[in-house]
């Protein structure tokens, strides 16, 4: 078994940003690409950002134990970490980056144990998280929402991670996160 790194935060805590720019430093990581049973918003694409899946075909791979782990994580709304998408990225030899919701990234650290550093993203406040989602202006202010309220639960969930990095500046967020994944690495 490899290693694997896990990240996961509150949405628009800028965890995907953090993640994408890591990618880009570290050449032994790669991205664990998560199925979900939403359909795509913006410009995403199946088979790069997710495994887009109906309702009914996440529920097939459920029964067939496909999944690593999976989560309800909205109601209706599921995502999970397909078993072939591991054992691909470590037939490479490669450290796998999962970009998770908390409860999937309580359940990796739980499943991998000491091969798995977990690091939560921590929005410097839940208003500037609102104001971030609504930057992005890919959800209604109804999902909008539902997220910032599902965010002070997340929060609570911050000590059982490994790390908690603040990302109240990007930068200074990635050179912290930088640190930890050296540390984590030379293991």
């Amino acid at each position: 078994m490899g290693k694997v790194v896990i990240f996961s935060a509150p949405s628009g805590s800028g965890k995907t940003t953090i993640v994408r720019r890591l990618l880009e430093r570290y050449n032994q990581f790669e991205f664990s690409i998560s199925a979900t049973s939403r359909a795509p918003r913006g410009k995403e694409r199946d088979g790069v950002d997710y495994y887009f899946l109906s309702p009914e075909a996440f529920a097939q791979k459920v029964q067939e134990e496909a999944f690593v782990e999976w989560e309800e994580v909205y109601a209706g709304t599921s995502y999970g970490t397909l078993k072939s998408e591991v054992e691909r990225i470590w037939a490479k030899g490669n450290v796998i980056l999962f970009d998770v919701d908390v409860m999937g990234g309580i359940n990796l650290k739980r499943i991998f144990g000491e091969k798995a550093c977990s690091i939560f993203i921590m929005p410097p406040s839940v208003e500037e998280l609102r104001r971030r989602l609504i930057g992005r202006a890919t959800d209604t202010m109804e999902v909008i929402e539902k997220r910032v309220a599902k965010a002070a639960f997340e929060i609570e969930k911050a000590p059982q991670f490994d790390h908690t990095v603040v990302n109240d500046d990007l930068e200074q967020a990635i050179e912290d996160t930088r640190h930890i994944l050296n540390d984590f690495l030379a293991r």
